[in-house]
């Protein structure tokens, strides 16, 4: 049931990307199968470390496709694919720029548009979220990302950068993800919440994020259920 009197005051939506808005596996997969010996490469390499680093203060400050760059060296390495021409491994770096939305998404945007400013708030970089929303479609009102802030989700002052940008207070603001971390983040910074599972996010095999795992404002089966539950 969905709480009228805390959604009263919502003047924006702001949504992470990867995985709730788009794709990430699918794209990135189909950029690996095209590429000379990066087939069996793991397209979702891991990129932790390097976050909570610069979250820290241990590494300088880096754009997401350098972070993805430092990290797919050593996935690359184990898969015995270390002999890929700098052009191929801008292809894998650039993949997340060209992503599908899934169906509902540019459907529910759109609604919500109508009514909300809406805007991402990813760990992508201003121009790879701009590239994106170009080739998927995707309907925003402006452009937010970590890069505002210079630190990654979920660090606070991410959040915080949004709630700033946007001219708002944090209560006015409802963050939209796929991912229950995200969501207790945002939560913790005194935004409202929505999830929307993404249960084949990573792949038919999917064990995470399959429900709601905190006390979120709204869960919705998908986009258009969130626009039918926020903007009947």
């Amino acid at each position: 049931m969905v709480n009228i009197r805390l959604l009263d005051g919502v003047q924006a939506l702001v949504f992470d990307t990867y995985g709730t808005v788009v794709d990430w596996r699918g794209g990135v997969l189909e950029v690996a199968r095209g590429l000379r010996g990066a087939q069996g490469v793991a397209v979702d390499w891991d990129t932790r470390p390097i976050l909570q680093l610069i979250n820290t203060g241990q590494m300088p400050w880096m754009t997401m496709e350098a972070v993805h760059r430092h990290a797919l060296g050593p996935s690359l390495a184990r898969f015995g694919m270390a002999g890929l021409t700098d052009g191929e491994i801008d292809q894998l770096v650039t993949a997340r720029w060209r992503l599908r939305p899934w169906p509902d998404a540019v459907p529910g945007l759109t609604r919500l548009k109508a009514r909300y400013v809406i805007s991402p708030l990813s760990n992508a970089s201003f121009v790879g979220m701009v590239k994106l929303a170009k080739f998927a479609g995707l309907p925003w009102d402006c452009v937010i990302t970590a890069e505002n802030a210079r630190f990654y989700k979920p660090h606070p002052d991410v959040y915080r950068t949004a709630v700033s940008l946007l001219g708002l207070r944090p209560e006015q603001v409802l963050m939209v993800a796929a991912h229950n971390y995200d969501l207790r983040a945002a939560q913790d910074q005194g935004l409202l919440t929505a999830f929307v599972p993404r249960p084949t996010e990573h792949g038919p095999g999917q064990t995470t994020d399959l429900t709601p795992e905190g006390q979120w404002t709204i869960v919705a089966a998908d986009f258009v259920d969130l626009a039918a539950q926020l903007a009947p």
